[in-house]
Protein backbone atom coordinates (compact mmCIF):
# COMPACT_ATOMS: atom_id res chain seq x y z
CA UNK A 1 0.00 0.00 0.00
CA UNK A 2 2.93 2.23 0.83
CA UNK A 3 4.22 1.85 -2.94
CA UNK A 4 0.98 2.99 -4.48
CA UNK A 5 0.68 5.80 -2.68
CA UNK A 6 4.36 7.23 -3.03
CA UNK A 7 4.13 5.74 -6.94
CA UNK A 8 0.47 8.04 -7.27
CA UNK A 9 2.10 10.66 -5.65
CA UNK A 10 4.13 11.04 -8.80
CA UNK A 11 1.77 10.52 -11.34
CA UNK A 12 -1.32 13.44 -12.21
CA UNK A 13 -3.31 11.28 -13.92
CA UNK A 14 -3.33 8.77 -10.16
CA UNK A 15 -4.60 11.84 -8.58
CA UNK A 16 -7.51 12.11 -6.45
CA UNK A 17 -8.34 15.85 -5.86
CA UNK A 18 -10.91 17.42 -3.77
CA UNK A 19 -11.95 21.16 -3.88
CA UNK A 20 -13.92 22.23 -0.63
CA UNK A 21 -15.36 26.02 -1.59
CA UNK A 22 -18.35 27.89 -1.75
CA UNK A 23 -17.13 29.69 -4.36
CA UNK A 24 -18.09 27.90 -7.78
CA UNK A 25 -15.49 30.24 -10.00
CA UNK A 26 -12.36 28.71 -7.36
CA UNK A 27 -13.90 25.10 -8.52
CA UNK A 28 -13.40 26.41 -12.60
CA UNK A 29 -10.16 28.25 -12.06
CA UNK A 30 -8.97 24.69 -9.82
CA UNK A 31 -10.06 22.33 -12.39
CA UNK A 32 -8.93 24.02 -15.52
CA UNK A 33 -5.75 24.52 -14.09
CA UNK A 34 -5.61 21.19 -12.98
CA UNK A 35 -6.81 19.61 -15.80
CA UNK A 36 -3.77 21.49 -17.71
CA UNK A 37 -1.45 19.35 -15.68
CA UNK A 38 -2.99 15.88 -16.33
CA UNK A 39 -5.30 15.90 -13.19
CA UNK A 40 -8.65 14.45 -14.61
CA UNK A 41 -10.07 12.75 -11.20
CA UNK A 42 -10.63 15.86 -9.38
CA UNK A 43 -14.36 15.72 -6.89
CA UNK A 44 -16.05 19.27 -5.96
CA UNK A 45 -18.11 20.38 -2.56
CA UNK A 46 -19.32 23.50 -1.99
CA UNK A 47 -19.94 22.90 1.66
CA UNK A 48 -18.41 21.02 4.40
CA UNK A 49 -21.20 18.71 4.17
CA UNK A 50 -20.86 16.72 1.21
CA UNK A 51 -17.46 17.20 1.55
CA UNK A 52 -17.06 15.07 4.20
CA UNK A 53 -19.49 12.45 2.62
CA UNK A 54 -16.67 12.59 -0.46
CA UNK A 55 -14.06 11.65 1.91
CA UNK A 56 -16.08 8.50 3.29
CA UNK A 57 -16.70 6.98 -0.44
CA UNK A 58 -12.63 7.52 -1.19
CA UNK A 59 -9.09 8.48 -0.68
CA UNK A 60 -7.83 11.85 -1.70
CA UNK A 61 -4.33 12.87 -2.35
CA UNK A 62 -4.98 16.19 -2.53
CA UNK A 63 -7.32 17.97 -0.02
CA UNK A 64 -7.82 21.42 -1.30
CA UNK A 65 -10.16 23.66 1.49
CA UNK A 66 -11.18 27.03 1.99
CA UNK A 67 -12.61 28.96 5.33
CA UNK A 68 -16.19 29.93 4.46
CA UNK A 69 -18.26 26.41 3.19
CA UNK A 70 -21.41 27.89 3.35
CA UNK A 71 -21.14 28.51 6.78
CA UNK A 72 -22.42 25.27 7.73
CA UNK A 73 -18.60 24.58 9.27
CA UNK A 74 -16.21 27.10 9.46
CA UNK A 75 -12.52 25.87 7.63
CA UNK A 76 -11.34 25.03 10.64
CA UNK A 77 -13.49 23.19 12.14
CA UNK A 78 -13.95 20.92 9.17
CA UNK A 79 -10.09 20.34 8.92
CA UNK A 80 -10.34 19.40 12.14
CA UNK A 81 -12.99 16.70 11.44
CA UNK A 82 -10.93 15.51 8.62
CA UNK A 83 -7.89 14.58 10.68
CA UNK A 84 -9.63 13.10 13.38
CA UNK A 85 -11.18 10.86 10.82
CA UNK A 86 -8.21 9.75 9.41
CA UNK A 87 -9.62 11.54 5.47
CA UNK A 88 -6.11 13.82 6.41
CA UNK A 89 -2.90 12.52 7.30
CA UNK A 90 0.71 13.54 7.46
CA UNK A 91 0.54 11.62 3.79
CA UNK A 92 -2.17 14.22 2.32
CA UNK A 93 -1.24 16.67 0.40
CA UNK A 94 -3.69 20.14 2.38
CA UNK A 95 -4.07 23.03 1.22
CA UNK A 96 -6.00 25.70 2.82
CA UNK A 97 -7.68 28.31 0.75
CA UNK A 98 -8.81 32.16 1.48
CA UNK A 99 -9.18 35.54 1.07
CA UNK A 100 -8.68 36.53 4.60
CA UNK A 101 -5.00 37.11 6.11
CA UNK A 102 -6.35 38.29 9.71
CA UNK A 103 -4.08 36.78 12.16
CA UNK A 104 -6.86 35.11 14.08
CA UNK A 105 -7.65 33.03 11.22
CA UNK A 106 -4.07 32.68 10.26
CA UNK A 107 -2.98 32.05 13.66
CA UNK A 108 -5.77 28.68 13.95
CA UNK A 109 -5.26 27.38 10.84
CA UNK A 110 -1.21 27.16 11.35
CA UNK A 111 -1.77 25.10 14.62
CA UNK A 112 -3.18 22.63 11.93
CA UNK A 113 -0.14 22.56 9.84
CA UNK A 114 -1.63 22.27 6.22
CA UNK A 115 0.95 22.04 3.50
CA UNK A 116 0.37 25.43 1.97
CA UNK A 117 -1.88 28.17 2.65
CA UNK A 118 -2.95 30.18 -1.01
CA UNK A 119 -4.75 33.38 -0.89
CA UNK A 120 -7.57 34.08 -2.93
CA UNK A 121 -7.29 35.69 -5.76
CA UNK A 122 -5.93 32.44 -7.47
CA UNK A 123 -3.19 32.49 -10.39
CA UNK A 124 -3.62 29.41 -12.61
CA UNK A 125 0.59 29.40 -12.58
CA UNK A 126 0.99 29.90 -8.92
CA UNK A 127 -1.25 27.08 -7.88
CA UNK A 128 0.56 24.76 -10.76
CA UNK A 129 4.04 25.57 -9.08
CA UNK A 130 2.93 25.29 -5.17
CA UNK A 131 0.78 21.98 -5.96
CA UNK A 132 4.03 20.53 -8.14
CA UNK A 133 6.36 21.52 -5.11
CA UNK A 134 4.39 20.29 -2.26
CA UNK A 135 3.51 16.94 -4.08
CA UNK A 136 7.15 16.77 -4.89
CA UNK A 137 8.23 17.04 -1.02
CA UNK A 138 5.58 14.47 0.18
CA UNK A 139 6.90 11.93 -2.71
CA UNK A 140 10.61 12.00 -1.45
CA UNK A 141 9.77 12.65 2.04
CA UNK A 142 7.06 9.98 1.90
CA UNK A 143 8.88 7.83 4.53
CA UNK A 144 8.96 10.48 6.97
CA UNK A 145 5.62 11.47 6.94
CA UNK A 146 4.49 7.57 7.41
CA UNK A 147 6.36 7.67 10.57
CA UNK A 148 5.25 10.91 11.95
CA UNK A 149 1.70 9.62 11.01
CA UNK A 150 2.40 6.35 13.03
CA UNK A 151 3.82 8.43 15.78
CA UNK A 152 7.17 6.26 16.01
CA UNK A 153 8.98 9.00 16.45
CA UNK A 154 12.51 6.95 16.33
CA UNK A 155 11.87 6.19 12.77
CA UNK A 156 11.16 9.75 12.19
CA UNK A 157 14.49 10.91 13.15
CA UNK A 158 16.68 7.56 11.94
CA UNK A 159 15.28 8.42 8.21
CA UNK A 160 15.39 12.44 9.11
CA UNK A 161 19.46 11.69 9.75
CA UNK A 162 19.65 9.38 6.69
CA UNK A 163 18.06 12.19 4.57
CA UNK A 164 19.99 14.91 5.86
CA UNK A 165 22.96 13.13 4.58
CA UNK A 166 21.93 13.15 1.04
CA UNK A 167 23.04 16.37 -0.63
CA UNK A 168 20.21 16.16 -3.50
CA UNK A 169 18.02 16.75 -0.67
CA UNK A 170 19.51 19.71 0.77
CA UNK A 171 16.68 21.72 -0.28
CA UNK A 172 14.27 19.99 1.85
CA UNK A 173 16.72 20.03 4.91
CA UNK A 174 14.54 22.68 6.85
CA UNK A 175 11.46 20.36 6.49
CA UNK A 176 13.25 17.68 7.44
CA UNK A 177 14.91 19.53 10.64
CA UNK A 178 11.28 20.40 11.87
CA UNK A 179 10.14 17.11 12.06
CA UNK A 180 13.33 16.21 13.92
CA UNK A 181 12.59 18.39 16.64
CA UNK A 182 8.92 17.95 16.66
CA UNK A 183 10.17 14.09 17.32
CA UNK A 184 12.83 14.62 20.23
CA UNK A 185 9.96 17.23 21.78
CA UNK A 186 7.54 14.15 21.20
CA UNK A 187 10.21 11.58 22.47
CA UNK A 188 10.65 14.08 25.69
CA UNK A 189 14.53 13.67 24.48
CA UNK A 190 14.66 17.55 26.29
CA UNK A 191 18.38 17.68 26.64
CA UNK A 192 18.98 16.86 22.64
CA UNK A 193 16.31 18.59 21.49
CA UNK A 194 18.13 21.36 22.99
CA UNK A 195 21.37 21.33 21.79
CA UNK A 196 19.77 20.08 18.47
CA UNK A 197 18.01 23.68 18.35
CA UNK A 198 20.71 25.42 19.47
CA UNK A 199 23.01 24.54 17.02
CA UNK A 200 19.75 25.63 14.57
CA UNK A 201 19.79 29.03 16.15
CA UNK A 202 23.47 29.54 14.87
CA UNK A 203 22.36 29.37 11.12
CA UNK A 204 18.34 29.71 11.23
CA UNK A 205 16.76 32.21 12.72
CA UNK A 206 12.99 31.08 11.82
CA UNK A 207 9.63 31.35 14.11
CA UNK A 208 9.20 27.44 14.58
CA UNK A 209 12.94 27.49 15.29
CA UNK A 210 12.55 29.43 18.18
CA UNK A 211 9.83 28.23 19.09
CA UNK A 212 11.35 24.89 19.38
CA UNK A 213 13.92 26.13 21.32
CA UNK A 214 11.74 27.87 23.55
CA UNK A 215 9.66 25.15 24.32
CA UNK A 216 12.56 22.73 25.19
CA UNK A 217 13.68 24.81 27.41
CA UNK A 218 10.46 25.71 29.32
CA UNK A 219 9.65 22.18 30.01
CA UNK A 220 13.14 21.84 31.69
CA UNK A 221 12.03 24.99 33.68
CA UNK A 222 14.71 27.06 32.42
CA UNK A 223 12.72 30.35 32.27
CA UNK A 224 15.35 32.85 33.50
CA UNK A 225 17.60 31.71 30.63
CA UNK A 226 15.20 32.74 28.11
CA UNK A 227 13.13 36.10 29.39
CA UNK A 228 14.24 38.37 27.20
CA UNK A 229 13.79 36.02 24.43
CA UNK A 230 10.12 35.46 25.51
CA UNK A 231 9.80 39.07 25.43
CA UNK A 232 11.17 39.36 21.52
CA UNK A 233 9.06 37.06 20.94
CA UNK A 234 5.83 38.15 22.18
CA UNK A 235 6.24 41.40 20.31
CA UNK A 236 6.72 39.72 16.64
CA UNK A 237 3.02 38.78 14.93
CA UNK A 238 4.76 35.60 13.57
CA UNK A 239 5.34 34.11 16.80
CA UNK A 240 3.11 35.84 19.99
CA UNK A 241 0.32 33.53 19.90
CA UNK A 242 2.24 30.14 19.72
CA UNK A 243 4.45 31.64 22.40
CA UNK A 244 1.58 32.76 24.84
CA UNK A 245 0.14 29.29 24.26
CA UNK A 246 3.51 27.88 25.57
CA UNK A 247 3.54 30.19 28.59
CA UNK A 248 -0.18 29.30 29.53
CA UNK A 249 1.21 25.63 29.64
CA UNK A 250 4.09 26.62 31.75
CA UNK A 251 2.46 28.28 34.26
CA UNK A 252 -0.06 25.25 34.51
CA UNK A 253 2.54 22.67 34.80
CA UNK A 254 3.82 24.91 37.96
CA UNK A 255 0.06 25.26 39.08
CA UNK A 256 0.51 29.40 38.93
CA UNK A 257 -2.98 29.07 37.94
CA UNK A 258 -3.55 33.21 37.71
CA UNK A 259 -0.63 33.68 35.56
CA UNK A 260 -1.70 30.86 33.14
CA UNK A 261 -4.78 32.45 32.93
CA UNK A 262 -3.57 35.91 31.64
CA UNK A 263 -1.48 34.01 29.08
CA UNK A 264 -3.94 31.80 27.89
CA UNK A 265 -6.76 34.76 27.18
CA UNK A 266 -3.84 36.22 25.13
CA UNK A 267 -3.89 33.19 23.02
CA UNK A 268 -7.51 32.35 22.82
CA UNK A 269 -7.85 36.39 21.42
CA UNK A 270 -5.43 35.08 18.62
CA UNK A 271 -6.78 31.62 17.63
CA UNK A 272 -10.55 31.87 18.96
CA UNK A 273 -11.39 28.05 17.13
CA UNK A 274 -9.48 25.76 19.20
CA UNK A 275 -12.47 24.52 21.71
CA UNK A 276 -9.85 22.92 23.35
CA UNK A 277 -7.93 25.92 24.39
CA UNK A 278 -11.26 27.34 25.32
CA UNK A 279 -12.05 24.68 27.57
CA UNK A 280 -8.57 25.39 29.54
CA UNK A 281 -9.76 29.00 29.49
CA UNK A 282 -12.63 28.13 30.73
CA UNK A 283 -11.44 26.23 33.85
CA UNK A 284 -8.92 28.27 34.46
CA UNK A 285 -11.36 31.01 34.59
CA UNK A 286 -13.48 29.64 37.16
CA UNK A 287 -10.55 28.84 39.32
CA UNK A 288 -9.41 32.65 38.82
CA UNK A 289 -13.51 33.60 40.02
CA UNK A 290 -13.83 35.31 36.87
CA UNK A 291 -17.87 34.80 35.97
CA UNK A 292 -17.35 37.00 32.94
CA UNK A 293 -14.23 35.65 31.62
CA UNK A 294 -16.05 31.63 32.26
CA UNK A 295 -19.28 33.07 30.47
CA UNK A 296 -16.97 34.41 27.56
CA UNK A 297 -14.89 30.96 27.21
CA UNK A 298 -18.52 28.76 26.99
CA UNK A 299 -19.82 30.86 24.70
CA UNK A 300 -16.72 31.00 22.25
CA UNK A 301 -16.80 26.91 22.97
CA UNK A 302 -20.40 27.21 22.15
CA UNK A 303 -20.05 29.35 18.99
CA UNK A 304 -17.14 27.57 17.34
CA UNK A 305 -18.12 24.15 17.76
CA UNK A 306 -21.16 25.02 16.16
CA UNK A 307 -21.45 22.11 13.27
CA UNK A 308 -18.33 20.52 14.36
CA UNK A 309 -16.97 17.38 15.83
CA UNK A 310 -17.45 18.64 19.47
CA UNK A 311 -21.22 20.20 18.26
CA UNK A 312 -23.08 19.17 21.79
CA UNK A 313 -25.79 20.25 23.82
CA UNK A 314 -23.60 19.88 26.65
CA UNK A 315 -21.94 22.97 25.21
CA UNK A 316 -24.72 25.43 25.39
CA UNK A 317 -25.94 24.05 28.54
CA UNK A 318 -22.69 24.92 30.22
CA UNK A 319 -23.47 28.46 28.81
CA UNK A 320 -26.65 29.13 30.65
CA UNK A 321 -24.57 27.97 33.93
CA UNK A 322 -22.23 30.51 33.72
CA UNK A 323 -24.58 32.86 32.83
CA UNK A 324 -26.31 32.38 35.97
CA UNK A 325 -23.22 32.21 38.06
CA UNK A 326 -22.19 35.76 36.43
CA UNK A 327 -25.84 36.63 36.82
CA UNK A 328 -25.65 36.25 40.91
CA UNK A 329 -22.59 38.56 41.07
CA UNK A 330 -24.32 41.05 39.08
CA UNK A 331 -27.19 43.66 40.42
CA UNK A 332 -30.65 45.00 39.11
CA UNK A 333 -30.74 45.50 35.20
CA UNK A 334 -27.61 43.57 34.68
CA UNK A 335 -28.82 40.76 36.40
CA UNK A 336 -31.75 40.20 34.81
CA UNK A 337 -30.20 40.52 30.95
CA UNK A 338 -28.20 37.77 31.54
CA UNK A 339 -31.52 35.90 33.09
CA UNK A 340 -32.67 36.25 30.00
CA UNK A 341 -30.05 35.43 28.35
CA UNK A 342 -30.04 32.61 30.10
CA UNK A 343 -33.71 31.44 29.25
CA UNK A 344 -33.01 32.25 25.50
CA UNK A 345 -30.20 29.87 25.31
CA UNK A 346 -32.78 27.10 27.10
CA UNK A 347 -35.09 27.76 24.43
CA UNK A 348 -32.32 27.05 21.89
CA UNK A 349 -31.25 23.86 23.11
CA UNK A 350 -34.60 22.80 23.96
CA UNK A 351 -35.73 23.46 19.93
CA UNK A 352 -33.06 22.70 17.78
CA UNK A 353 -30.82 19.74 19.85
CA UNK A 354 -33.03 16.12 19.14
CA UNK A 355 -31.38 14.90 22.32
CA UNK A 356 -32.32 17.71 24.47
CA UNK A 357 -34.97 15.33 25.81
CA UNK A 358 -31.48 13.38 27.95
CA UNK A 359 -31.30 16.70 29.38
CA UNK A 360 -34.27 16.81 31.62
CA UNK A 361 -32.76 16.77 35.25
CA UNK A 362 -30.10 19.61 33.81
CA UNK A 363 -32.61 21.68 32.42
CA UNK A 364 -34.79 21.80 35.76
CA UNK A 365 -31.44 22.66 37.80
CA UNK A 366 -30.76 25.79 35.73
CA UNK A 367 -34.24 26.51 35.78
CA UNK A 368 -34.52 26.51 38.97
CA UNK A 369 -31.40 28.73 39.39
CA UNK A 370 -32.47 31.64 37.17
CA UNK A 371 -35.98 31.70 40.01
CA UNK A 372 -33.39 31.52 42.82
CA UNK A 373 -31.76 34.60 41.15
CA UNK A 374 -34.82 36.07 40.52
CA UNK A 375 -35.63 35.91 44.36
CA UNK A 376 -38.78 33.47 43.50
CA UNK A 377 -37.67 30.67 46.01
CA UNK A 378 -40.91 29.13 46.31
CA UNK A 379 -40.30 28.74 42.92
CA UNK A 380 -36.92 27.30 42.92
CA UNK A 381 -37.83 24.86 45.47
CA UNK A 382 -40.94 23.54 44.06
CA UNK A 383 -38.92 22.33 40.97
CA UNK A 384 -35.77 20.59 43.00
CA UNK A 385 -38.04 19.11 45.47
CA UNK A 386 -40.17 17.85 42.65
CA UNK A 387 -37.24 16.75 39.71
CA UNK A 388 -34.38 16.72 41.31
CA UNK A 389 -32.61 14.03 43.39
CA UNK A 390 -29.43 13.93 45.20
CA UNK A 391 -27.96 10.81 43.41
CA UNK A 392 -24.45 12.15 41.56
CA UNK A 393 -24.86 11.64 37.75
CA UNK A 394 -21.50 10.50 35.48
CA UNK A 395 -20.98 14.20 34.77
CA UNK A 396 -18.67 16.29 36.52
CA UNK A 397 -20.12 19.53 35.67
CA UNK A 398 -23.45 18.02 35.79
CA UNK A 399 -23.05 17.49 39.95
CA UNK A 400 -21.53 21.00 40.30
CA UNK A 401 -24.65 22.44 39.17
CA UNK A 402 -26.59 20.64 41.10
CA UNK A 403 -24.13 21.67 44.39
CA UNK A 404 -24.90 24.93 43.39
CA UNK A 405 -28.51 24.86 43.87
CA UNK A 406 -28.79 22.84 46.68
CA UNK A 407 -26.47 25.41 48.17
CA UNK A 408 -28.06 28.46 47.33
CA UNK A 409 -31.50 27.03 48.56
CA UNK A 410 -29.99 26.51 51.73
CA UNK A 411 -29.64 22.89 51.24
CA UNK A 412 -25.69 23.06 52.62
CA UNK A 413 -24.98 19.60 53.78
CA UNK A 414 -26.49 17.90 50.82
CA UNK A 415 -24.12 20.29 48.58
CA UNK A 416 -20.98 19.52 50.45
CA UNK A 417 -22.02 15.72 50.47
CA UNK A 418 -22.25 15.80 46.53
CA UNK A 419 -19.18 17.73 46.34
CA UNK A 420 -17.55 14.67 48.11
CA UNK A 421 -18.44 12.40 45.58
CA UNK A 422 -17.48 14.73 42.78
CA UNK A 423 -14.18 14.65 44.00
CA UNK A 424 -14.27 11.29 43.75
CA UNK A 425 -15.03 10.94 39.99
CA UNK A 426 -12.05 13.42 39.10
CA UNK A 427 -8.90 11.02 38.13
CA UNK A 428 -6.16 11.33 35.35
CA UNK A 429 -2.79 13.18 35.46
CA UNK A 430 -3.59 15.31 32.26
CA UNK A 431 -3.21 18.95 33.16
CA UNK A 432 -6.82 19.79 32.73
CA UNK A 433 -8.10 16.86 35.56
CA UNK A 434 -5.58 19.08 37.92
CA UNK A 435 -7.26 22.21 36.95
CA UNK A 436 -10.70 21.21 37.55
CA UNK A 437 -9.63 19.03 40.46
CA UNK A 438 -8.24 22.35 41.93
CA UNK A 439 -11.48 24.04 41.56
CA UNK A 440 -13.45 21.70 43.30
CA UNK A 441 -11.29 21.78 45.92
CA UNK A 442 -12.14 25.23 45.93
CA UNK A 443 -15.64 24.97 45.67
CA UNK A 444 -15.76 22.62 48.61
CA UNK A 445 -14.06 25.05 50.91
CA UNK A 446 -15.96 28.34 49.62
CA UNK A 447 -19.36 26.21 49.91
CA UNK A 448 -18.31 25.18 53.48
CA UNK A 449 -17.80 28.70 54.57
CA UNK A 450 -19.91 30.29 52.44
CA UNK A 451 -23.69 30.21 52.84
CA UNK A 452 -24.55 32.77 50.23
CA UNK A 453 -23.48 34.03 46.66
CA UNK A 454 -22.42 37.25 45.64
CA UNK A 455 -25.19 38.96 44.62
CA UNK A 456 -26.83 38.06 48.49
CA UNK A 457 -23.76 38.65 50.48
CA UNK A 458 -23.81 42.29 48.86
CA UNK A 459 -27.67 43.20 49.61
CA UNK A 460 -27.23 41.57 52.92
CA UNK A 461 -24.31 44.11 53.44
CA UNK A 462 -25.77 47.38 52.04
CA UNK A 463 -28.67 45.88 54.63
CA UNK A 464 -26.42 46.10 57.46
CA UNK A 465 -24.49 49.30 56.40
CA UNK A 466 -28.30 51.03 56.73
CA UNK A 467 -29.01 49.39 60.08
CA UNK A 468 -25.07 51.26 61.19
CA UNK A 469 -23.88 47.89 61.61
CA UNK A 470 -20.61 48.12 59.28
CA UNK A 471 -18.50 45.07 60.89
CA UNK A 472 -21.04 42.80 59.98
CA UNK A 473 -21.60 44.45 56.35
CA UNK A 474 -17.24 44.01 56.25
CA UNK A 475 -17.73 40.36 56.57
CA UNK A 476 -20.53 39.98 54.01
CA UNK A 477 -18.53 42.04 51.43
CA UNK A 478 -15.15 40.27 52.30
CA UNK A 479 -17.03 36.77 51.52
CA UNK A 480 -18.10 38.66 48.50
CA UNK A 481 -14.56 39.46 47.29
CA UNK A 482 -13.32 36.24 47.79
CA UNK A 483 -16.14 34.96 45.47
CA UNK A 484 -15.61 37.76 42.94
CA UNK A 485 -11.87 39.29 43.71
CA UNK A 486 -12.35 41.38 40.76
CA UNK A 487 -15.58 42.69 41.29
CA UNK A 488 -15.38 46.30 41.51
CA UNK A 489 -18.96 47.38 42.58
CA UNK A 490 -18.17 45.06 45.60
CA UNK A 491 -14.65 46.52 46.28
CA UNK A 492 -15.62 49.68 46.18
CA UNK A 493 -18.25 49.17 48.53
CA UNK A 494 -15.45 47.55 51.03
CA UNK A 495 -14.02 51.07 51.24
CA UNK A 496 -16.91 52.67 52.26
CA UNK A 497 -17.33 50.63 54.86
CA UNK A 498 -14.19 51.38 55.99
CA UNK A 499 -13.85 54.73 55.31
CA UNK A 500 -16.77 54.74 57.81
CA UNK A 501 -15.01 52.69 60.15
CA UNK A 502 -12.71 54.82 60.17
CA UNK A 503 -14.06 58.01 60.55
CA UNK A 504 -16.21 56.48 63.45
CA UNK A 505 -13.62 54.38 65.51
CA UNK A 506 -10.12 53.71 63.33
CA UNK A 507 -9.34 50.59 61.90
CA UNK A 508 -7.31 47.55 63.22
CA UNK A 509 -4.27 46.08 61.99
CA UNK A 510 -6.14 43.68 59.49
CA UNK A 511 -8.86 46.20 58.09
CA UNK A 512 -5.98 48.45 57.61
CA UNK A 513 -4.23 45.54 55.58
CA UNK A 514 -7.82 45.51 53.65
CA UNK A 515 -8.00 48.51 52.72
CA UNK A 516 -4.22 48.37 50.87
CA UNK A 517 -5.39 45.01 48.91
CA UNK A 518 -8.63 46.43 47.82
CA UNK A 519 -7.25 49.56 46.88
CA UNK A 520 -4.68 47.60 44.66
CA UNK A 521 -7.13 45.55 43.01
CA UNK A 522 -8.96 48.90 42.42
CA UNK A 523 -6.25 50.53 40.76
CA UNK A 524 -6.27 47.24 38.29
CA UNK A 525 -9.81 47.72 37.31
CA UNK A 526 -11.38 49.64 34.64
CA UNK A 527 -13.40 52.09 36.65
CA UNK A 528 -16.25 54.49 34.75
CA UNK A 529 -16.84 57.95 36.10
CA UNK A 530 -18.65 57.62 38.94
CA UNK A 531 -16.72 54.71 40.24
CA UNK A 532 -13.69 57.06 39.79
CA UNK A 533 -15.39 59.75 42.22
CA UNK A 534 -15.93 57.46 44.54
CA UNK A 535 -12.65 55.34 44.56
CA UNK A 536 -10.83 58.79 44.88
CA UNK A 537 -13.20 60.55 48.05
CA UNK A 538 -12.78 57.06 49.57
CA UNK A 539 -8.86 56.94 49.15
CA UNK A 540 -8.71 60.19 50.35
CA UNK A 541 -10.12 59.59 53.61
CA UNK A 542 -8.12 56.45 53.78
CA UNK A 543 -4.85 57.31 52.75
CA UNK A 544 -3.11 58.88 56.24
CA UNK A 545 -3.69 54.93 57.48
CA UNK A 546 -1.90 52.89 54.49
CA UNK A 547 1.47 52.50 53.91
CA UNK A 548 3.10 54.96 52.17
CA UNK A 549 4.59 53.96 48.75
CA UNK A 550 7.63 52.81 48.56
CA UNK A 551 8.69 56.06 46.17
CA UNK A 552 7.77 58.71 49.01
CA UNK A 553 9.39 56.96 51.74
CA UNK A 554 12.61 57.27 49.76
CA UNK A 555 12.35 60.88 48.99
CA UNK A 556 11.28 61.36 53.01
CA UNK A 557 14.57 59.73 53.78
CA UNK A 558 16.95 61.29 51.71
CA UNK A 559 15.23 64.59 52.71
CA UNK A 560 16.11 64.00 56.21
CA UNK A 561 19.58 62.78 55.80
CA UNK A 562 21.96 65.62 56.69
Amino acid sequence: MQEIEKQDLSHYEALNVLIIDDQSLVHDILKSTFYDLGIRNVKSAENAYYGLRLCDQQRFHVVICAFNVKSDKDGFHLLEELKFKGHVSKRTVLIFVSADTGESLVNSIVELQPDDFWVKPLSPKRVQERLAYALEIKKTLYNVYEAMDLKEYSKVIYYVERHLLTHELAKYHLQLQRMKGEALLALNELSDAEMFYRDLLQKHKMSWVYLGFVKCLLKQNKMEEIEELLGQLTDKVETRFATYDLLAQYYMDHENYERAYEEIKKAAALAPRNIERNKKLWDLARLNHDHEGQYLATRAMATYAKNSVHDSPALLLNVIRAGIDLACTLNGEASLRILKQAERYITDLEKNYEDASQFKEQLFIVRARIHNAREERDRAERLIDAHVTLRPSTSVEDNLDKVKVFHELGKREEAISLLESVKKQISGESLTSQVVSRYVKQESAERSEIHFTPKQLNSMAAELYRMNKPVSALKSLEQALQLTPKNVRVALNILKVLAKLKVDEGLDEDQKELAQRTIEIIGKSKLDENQQQLFAQFSDTLKDVLPKAEAEQESEQEQQQP
